[in-house]
């Protein structure tokens, strides 16, 4: 019932429109249309799962993608032009904020890893046919480097992150990891510091702090809720 919908939707369709996407409209745009993805989703969840959206959530994100904007848009040539790219970095980023709603609903039903399998696969079993199509004069490298990078990037991305992922929307539910995706933007731009030697300038380490403090303010409520929810079920449980 969700797994071959997850598999149409959060492989096919999100991949498909990802890279589709990126043929005409450039990085920077592409992510700034992603990271309302956070938002999207909570607004699924709270429309799909009942997951409550509060006030403090709203502004949390609203401050997160303020954040990020100052990240990935710090060029000074920076305008969103309108283009076909900017429809299909739309419908990914919807296909993507249903894919979390599927694979919460997903997970509760099947573990974590089994349905990152069982995905994964279907994903695959999906996508080949489509990228055949699309480019079917594409040649494989047979160096045995790029295989090495190739499977590598598949063991820890495909694999690792995405059951650790899948399991954290089941505990803690598809709104509150969703506004997590926010930090790809700073750890991207660290990682490149440090890595590549690229340089951050002071517009984007006050983007960087936006989005800290948008994430620690749309999540810190739901965690005092919930622990005062257990302590007052631990205090009513001791005096019975």
């Amino acid at each position: 019932m969700y797994l071959t919908p997850y598999a149409l939707v959060g492989m096919l369709l999100h991949q498909v429109s990802f890279f589709t996407g990126l043929r005409t409209v450039d990085a920077t745009t592409a992510s700034l249309i992603l990271s309302l993805s956070p938002i999207c989703t909570a607004l699924f969840a709270r429309l799909f799962l009942k997951e409550p959206f509060t006030l403090r959530m709203t502004m949390g994100s609203v401050v997160a993608f303020a954040g990020v904007f100052f990240v990935v848009a710090n060029s000074a040539s920076f305008m969103l032009r309108i283009s076909s790219g900017i429809g299909w970095m739309l419908i990914c980023m919807l296909a993507f904020s249903g894919s979390v709603i599927l694979m919460k609903k997903l997970t509760e039903r099947i573990e974590p890893l089994v349905a990152t399998a069982y995905s994964t696969m279907l994903g695959c079993i999906a996508v080949f046919p489509v990228s055949i199509w699309s480019e079917p004069h594409a040649e494989i490298h047979p160096h045995y480097g790029w295989w090495l990078v190739l499977i590598g990037s598949a063991l820890l991305i495909q694999g690792l992150c995405a059951v650790v992922w899948n399991t954290q929307i089941r505990r803690v539910g598809a709104a509150t990891a969703s506004l997590f995706l926010n930090l790809q933007p700073f750890v991207a731009m660290v990682s490149g510091y440090f890595i590549l030697g690229t340089p951050i300038s002071y517009m984007q380490v006050a983007g960087s702090v936006l989005i800290i403090c948008g994430v620690i303010l749309a999540t810190f409520q739901r965690h005092s809720k919930r622990t005062a929810h257990a302590d007052q079920l631990h205090m009513s449980v001791v005096e019975r």
